[in-house]
């Protein structure tokens, strides 16, 4: 059975988590529903998460208003959904976690074989080490006493180290020392938090041999998935001869035989693997090996915590660059909505293809005018005015690409999916104009300043585009070409937007058509309207 939980993120509120507790789960404003939202743009009763005869789970729009997303994709009929999925109802943003109910991921895990094998929940076997039993031949309780005092000096070490180096460094002391049968030893980790593990560190007893132990041709990728995903602690004197690993490429082509894998977990989630090339035989006792299993298990404990505050710290390192760097384009609601969607690709936001309104907006007449002015006059009335004029531009929650000389080049409906985006851009530009007008009111500038701002809409592809040395957020395609040529017949003052703009706007009032013109590069005519002028009255 699997089960799910929605991380609800709300703009201005905290996120939350909620479990779905009934096999049909409705969202909607009415709180007759599951889950009562009462915020902008939710129906009485919006969209619902089923659970089909299969154990599967599906989104449904209920017939709601403003519809239903799924990944950015409207739901106009039931949809799977996966871990991770972005679910958006209004202003209601839902992160889908699905997972493993406790009862499946213990069953049928705990298997000892004939000598070859064992293969142990991990949760059981923690605590076998310790159990002392003097009748017991093989148990020796200054082993166990000894080994309990290493992992309370392990643990303070690893509480103080800082990088994965000094982590690693701390495991491989130890598990050196105590468990001589081990040659080699790796740390595979879930690095991006998508069940895919990557080798970060590799050592050998023999330091002579390191480069052997650093290419990771000796490790089984399918034991150590096995391991990640089942939350089971396995050592194997001979894979080849385990009915469960049969098939498995890996170890056959390989070579594998002995080896000793635990997952990294501490009672909340896995974040890797902690694995060791072993010499093993079936001869070796079964309480031994257990014992030795038992403390290689509770080694990887300890060590998933120092991996889970290491992953935690770069996490936010990266997280804080990424903000600063999403923060010159976006809102700050916006940047925030993107890191909790986890729209981030490596750092970067992957190319899409959206709908879109894109606004160029430059000043009249600027070349004469810093014909008139020193370089640090035209610095300084540019960085006042890009700073006005830029406020306008997010109130309407709209995305700066660049500055472009004494141009503003900005586009609405991505990467936040706007449907109103033609309204949004001709909202800003009205107001980009009536603040200058009020600037020019105030004498802000050392002359009065003119805007012409042109707007077109259509499909453009949006995300990073650059090298590993510079990247820059923009817009690509004919659409925003449109725009740019447009705004050369743009009288000064006005604002001229595109027939497409046009036809998308919900409020047309305050333009009149402008006429029929023909662009360089475009191969038809293209219908402009502009702002009404304001006619004065005798």
């Amino acid at each position: 059975m699997t089960e799910l939980k929605l991380r609800l993120q709300v703009e201005g509120s905290p996120e939350s988590t909620v479990s779905v507790s009934s096999d049909r789960f409705t969202l909607g404003r009415s709180p007759e529903c599951d889950l009562c939202l009462p915020f902008f743009g939710v129906s009485r009763r919006h969209a619902s998460f089923v659970r089909n005869s299969d154990g599967m789970w599906m989104i449904e729009d209920l017939g709601s208003l403003n519809g239903t997303l799924l990944n950015q994709v409207p739901v106009t009929a039931p949809q799977y959904i996966h871990h991770a999925d972005l679910v958006q109802v209004g202003v209601v943003y839902i992160g889908v976690v699905l997972m493993e109910s406790e009862q499946l991921r213990r069953s049928g895990v705990e298997v000892i074989t004939d000598g070859t094998t064992i293969l142990r929940n991990v949760k059981d076997l923690q605590q076998l080490w310790l159990q002392v039993d003097a009748g017991t031949s093989g148990n020796n309780p200054q082993k166990a006493i000894a080994r309990l005092k290493d992992l309370v000096e392990i643990s303070k070490g690893l509480n103080s180290a800082e990088s994965i180096e000094a982590i690693f460094s701390k495991v491989q002391e130890v598990v050196f020392r105590d468990l001589k049968r081990i040659e080699r030893l790796a740390l595979l980790i879930d690095m991006k938090g998508n069940g895919l593990l990557e080798l970060l560190n590799a050592a050998t007893r023999n330091a002579e041999n390191q480069d052997l132990a650093a290419d990771g041709s000796w490790i089984s990728h399918s034991i150590c998935q096995k391991v990640f995903a089942e939350r089971v602690a396995i050592q194997t004197a001979d894979a080849q001869m385990d009915a469960r690993f049969e098939g498995e490429h890996s170890i056959l082509t390989k070579g594998i035989r002995s080896a000793m894998a635990v997952p990294l977990w501490d009672d909340q989630k896995v974040v890797g693997v902690l694995y060791a090339d072993a010499r093993l035989s079936s001869h070796h006792g079964t309480l031994e090996a257990e014992e030795d299993l038992s403390f290689f298990s509770a080694l990887g404990n300890l060590v998933a915590a120092s991996v889970q505050r290491w992953l935690m710290a770069r996490k936010l390192r990266s997280e804080e660059i990424i903000r600063q760097r999403l923060e010159r384009y976006h809102t700050p609601a916006v940047v925030q909505q993107m890191m909790v969607a986890g729209a981030l690709d490596g750092g970067r936001l992957p190319l899409a293809e959206y709908e879109i309104s894109i606004l160029f907006a430059d000043i009249v007449g600027f070349t004469a005018l810093s014909e008139r002015l020193l370089p640090s006059q035209i610095a300084e009335l540019l960085n006042g005015f890009f700073e006005e004029m830029l406020q306008e531009v997010f109130v309407a929650r709209g995305t700066l690409d660049k500055f472009i000389g004494d141009c503003i080049m900005a586009f609405f409906g991505a990467p936040e999916v706007q449907p109103d985006h033609a309204d949004r851009a001709v909202a800003a530009a009205r107001a980009m104009l009536a603040r200058l007008e009020h600037l020019n009111a105030q004498a802000r500038w050392s002359e009065p300043i003119q805007l012409r701002i042109a707007i077109n809409s259509g499909k453009a592809v949006v995300g990073d585009i650059g090298s590993s040395q510079r990247v820059d957020y923009t817009v690509l395609g004919p659409t925003i070409n449109l725009a740019s040529r447009m705004e050369s017949i743009c009288p000064p003052g006005e604002c001229v937007i595109s027939e497409e703009t046009f036809s998308a706007l919900r409020m047309k009032q305050g333009f009149e058509k402008m006429g029929s013109y023909r662009f360089k590069g475009i191969d038809r005519p293209i219908e402009v309207y502009q702002t009404k002028r304001q006619r004065k009255v005798d």
